[in-house]
């Protein structure tokens, strides 16, 4: 697994390459999944991956989670438009056209279970747990696990290694 994590990020295609960016980012929603530990009770049957917003990946999300497993859950995506339904979401990606509301998002959700995943500026040092970002034309992402740990998350040493740790929120 963690070959396949670490083959995503340095292996990204350029985000004009072959592959699009959201496959690639879907790709890494499922595997943020693998290695980030939640509160049992936060667990329910399944694994659900929701999307906040205009949905930038289509069906490319569905396809990247159909008939996967995490441990013994299988995975889910789901869509929400308000952040009042992202109640058992256990990773919620904030599209970037929520951009206006993710204060209230990040508000909303404050010491909740979920691992909020942006794509907007600064969105891991306001309080995001994992933002999604560009550099030399591939998706890298950051991390503020101080973040992570309020809301009773565990980020994996293996994923943070991958990572960009930043402070905030």
């Amino acid at each position: 697994m963690l070959a396949a994590l670490v083959a995503a990020a340095l292996l990204a295609p350029s985000l004009s390459g072959a592959v699009s960016e959201y496959s690639v980012k879907a790709a890494f929603l499922l595997n943020f999944g693998k290695y980030v530990e939640w509160p049992e009770a936060a667990l329910g049957n399944a694994l659900d991956i929701c999307v906040l917003g205009r949905d930038p990946f289509g069906s490319t999300l569905d396809e990247t989670v159909a008939g996967r497993t995490v441990g013994n859950r299988d995975v889910k995506a789901r869509r929400v438009s308000d952040v009042s339904q992202a109640g058992g979401c256990n990773i919620l990606f904030v599209s970037r056209g929520e951009q206006a509301h993710v204060d209230a998002v990040l508000a909303n959700l404050a010491g909740s279970p979920v691992l909020l995943v942006g794509e907007q500026d600064r969105f891991a040092r306001l309080g995001g747990m994992i933002n999604f970002v560009e550099v030399d034309q591939k998706v890298r992402f950051e991390i503020n696990e101080a973040a992570a740990k309020k809301a009773g998350l565990k980020i994996s040493s293996q994923l943070l290694k991958l990572a960009t740790i930043v402070e905030g929120g």
